[in-house]
């Protein structure tokens, strides 16, 4: 357990530091309050200074924003789109660093000791767990991230697929992007599945797509995560739906589950980057891990006829991040072939935000299913008639 330490008059202070993204406790923390100034407040963050929060909340939330819009006046200029990436990825980084350090008391028991602070222990038990006997600090910017969380889980997301609303739980992807979603449920669905094959859904998240799967009829539906927030989220979502007897989410740890089955549906992170917190892991696959542990175990995974059912976007190809040849090699590569692809356009807001720094190529983008089938055995060359190596008899 990380702690931080203060000092504030002529007492020093002890407080457990409690960061959901990983950032490590600051080492040198100073208090502050609706005296300190954007500027002031900007400047001692960039040199690695925590500003403890002491006054009124809301005061606290203008003063974050304040320092936002003094750290994205320096905005970088790249002469690509991988360049663009690189750097914006860069600078986010640098903008959670420093926004991080505006941080804020929490008692023993989640309470959020501000004036006007609103009550935020609901939201906190959800993201943290249930309180410890000790109090904590957080970042501003991370429990504003949590508090939204919150909203989101309560309101939900709705999936016109499935005419129901999907309950995202913090830390897990939410299936804000409805077009891949809308992949799924207009898919031909493989034959072995009406002869009542199970499908399988590898990173379930929310659980958003074996609940279309389920809604499309399929019998019978495993969902893998390695991620616990996403299994007790799916698992919840499951149960709110009344699709527990159809849909089994299944822990572990393994993509695969055991066995196979007639469709194995994998919407795995689209950008081969290292996400800089366990919450990006939704975005971005290192080397594209997920996506190859995909590939390569499908054929073993399927009953004949089955299918796999790979979402992906080529977002990665327009930033440079993946050559355009690449994924179909890896298809190919995986003793896989290409049966069907579906493709469709983005409809997020910054696919038309020409503000945006990686417009172009998000206005490029396409998000594709493709429907893969294991590649049949290649036959043996049949031996000459007489046996290897032999002429035959004169005269024969």
């Amino acid at each position: 357990m990380s702690e931080i330490h203060w000092i504030d008059g002529d007492t020093e202070h002890t407080a457990r530091w409690h960061s959901e993204t990983g950032m490590p406790a600051p080492r040198h923390v100073v208090p502050a309050d609706d005296r300190m100034n954007a500027s002031t407040a900007h400047r001692l963050a960039c040199e690695g200074t925590a500003l403890l929060w002491q006054g009124d909340y809301h005061q606290a939330r203008q003063l974050l924003r304040a320092m936002g819009r003094r750290i994205d006046r320096k905005a970088p200029v790249a002469s690509s789109a991988q360049a663009a990436f690189h750097l914006q990825r860069r600078a986010s980084g640098h903008r959670a660093r420093v926004l991080g350090r505006l941080i804020v008391p929490l008692g023993a028991d989640h309470t959020l000791a501000l004036r006007r602070a609103p009550d935020v222990r609901a939201a906190c038990e959800e993201a943290y767990g249930p309180p410890l006997p000790t109090p904590s600090v957080v970042s501003l910017r991370e429990l504003l991230g949590v508090l939204g969380a919150h909203q989101w889980r309560a309101k939900g997301v709705d999936v016109p697929a499935i005419g129901a609303r999907i309950h995202p739980h913090y830390g897990v992807f939410s299936p804000v992007r409805g077009e891949y979603v809308d992949l799924v449920a207009r898919a031909p669905l493989p034959r072995p599945v009406s002869l009542g094959a199970p499908a399988f859904d590898l990173g379930t998240g929310t659980g958003v797509l074996a609940a279309v799967l389920a809604h499309r009829g399929v019998r019978r539906v495993v969902a893998t995560d390695d991620n616990p927030r996403a299994l007790t989220c799916a698992r919840a979502n499951m149960s709110r739906l009344g699709l527990t007897g159809q849909v089994e989410i299944a822990g572990g740890g393994e993509l695969f589950p055991p066995g196979r089955a007639a469709l194995v549906v994998c919407n795995p992170p689209w950008l081969p980057a290292k996400p800089n917190s366990a919450l990006e892991q939704g975005v971005y696959d290192p080397k594209g891990a997920m996506l190859h542990a995909f590939l390569t175990g499908l054929a073993a995974h399927l009953v004949p006829g089955g299918e796999g059912w790979l979402i992906m976007s080529d977002l990665a190809e327009h930033l440079g991040l993946r050559a355009p040849g690449e994924l179909p090699s890896a298809i190919t590569g995986a003793g896989l072939r290409v049966a069907d692809r579906l493709d469709t356009r983005p409809r997020h807001p910054r696919a038309s935000d020409p503000a945006d720094p990686l417009h172009a190529a998000r206005a490029a983008e396409v998000t594709s299913l493709w429907r893969l089938t294991a590649q049949p055995p290649e036959r043996s060359p049949a031996p000459p008639p007489h046996g290897p190596g032999r002429s035959p008899a004169p005269g024969s």
